[in-house]
């Protein structure tokens, strides 16, 4: 895998990431649904913090409690 298609494929991972926690709606997307559908994945604790952390920062998502919601 190329770099370019490396990012290419992150984009398309926190793009589907931000599309589940806007359909979950004005009640926001519970942090531990999103971290165990990402698991069932492979994705470990860590990883899944510093991703969901990465779109926070971004802008892409805001965190309340343990509830992501869609900017």
């Amino acid at each position: 895998m190329t770099k370019d298609q490396a990012v290419a494929a992150i984009r398309q991972i926190a793009d589907a990431i931000v599309d589940s926690v806007r359909v979950a709606g004005p009640t926001g997307a519970p942090g531990g649904i999103l971290y165990s559908a990402m698991m069932a994945h492979g994705i470990t604790l860590a990883q899944f913090e510093q991703f969901m952390s990465a779109l926070v920062a971004a802008g892409k998502l805001r965190k309340e409690g343990h509830h992501y919601f869609a900017v």
